[in-house]
């Protein structure tokens, strides 16, 4: 089984691919349920891209952002083997 570990948001990249599907009002009500459950309960998924020393996001968009709204410096997330886009 896969364990989650704190990754600095500064440190994530999100591909053209997600551009334009933020839903504000989404993001918005998974920043309440954060704050009011105390975090993150499904961790984003992320891939590591050793070339730009970053975390490329793979899934995990509306979380990721709302912890960003939120002020948060770290997001729990799984790290994955994915294939590029």
């Amino acid at each position: 089984m896969m364990k989650a570990v704190p990754v600095k948001l500064a440190e994530i990249y999100v591909p053209a691919k997600f551009r334009g599907q933020l839903d504000a009002a989404k993001m918005a009500a998974l920043a309440d349920q954060i704050v009011g459950d105390g975090g993150v309960k499904i961790p984003i998924q992320v891939r590591r891209d050793e070339a730009q020393k970053r975390y490329v996001l793979v899934a995990g968009l509306h979380r990721l952002e709302a912890m960003r709204s939120l002020g948060e410096a770290t997001i729990p997330a799984l790290i994955v083997a994915a294939r590029k886009f």
